[in-house]
């Protein structure tokens, strides 16, 4: 299979042009295997921790066990955290001032997270496939973690505060 594409830690990470020819598709919400619900889970408790190779160790398990529908899977996931339950109805907007000035990963993070929130599964693929093709896959994912973590962290606060 060679190197994972997801790996941040191989020297040629981010070498353009390293996509598999693997479709990304998103799994039906019924189909969804529980390893995906408790990859997350091992995520987010890294990323709590601030263990960054947890991080991008279980997405690496994801993508073997599963290959990128799994991983794509897990990234969904996160998402839907972040999103949480309060999904506004019609189209949501990107609010992301200077995005464009921005790093690749964060920008990603936010298109992604957007593409979730607007139900946009064409877009949410087509980012994943690029990061990949980038050859920033890993530090996207590991950013949507953090990203992930620290929105749980302020929806705490903001409850701790009433």
């Amino acid at each position: 299979m060679g190197p994972d594409p997801a790996s941040s830690r191989a020297d040629h990470s981010r070498e353009p042009g390293r996509a598999s020819a693997e479709p990304v598709v998103p799994a039906e919400p019924h189909a969804v295997p529980p390893e995906v619900y408790q990859d997350a889970q091992a995520i987010l408790d890294s990323a709590l921790r601030g263990d960054r190779d947890g991080v991008v160790d279980r997405f690496e398990a994801a993508l073997k066990r599963g290959g990128l529908r799994s991983a794509y899977d897990v990234a969904c996931c996160l998402a839907a955290t972040m999103v949480g339950d309060q999904v506004p109805g019609g189209f949501a907007a990107l609010d992301f001032p200077d995005i464009e000035r921005a790093r690749y990963d964060a920008r990603w993070v936010a298109r992604f997270v957007s593409a979730y929130a607007n139900a946009d599964a064409s877009t949410g693929q087509a980012l994943f496939g690029a990061a990949m093709a980038d050859g920033w896959l890993a530090e996207c994912l590991t950013t949507l973690a953090g990203s992930t973590v620290a929105t749980l962290r302020r929806r705490s606060e903001g409850m701790d505060k009433r």
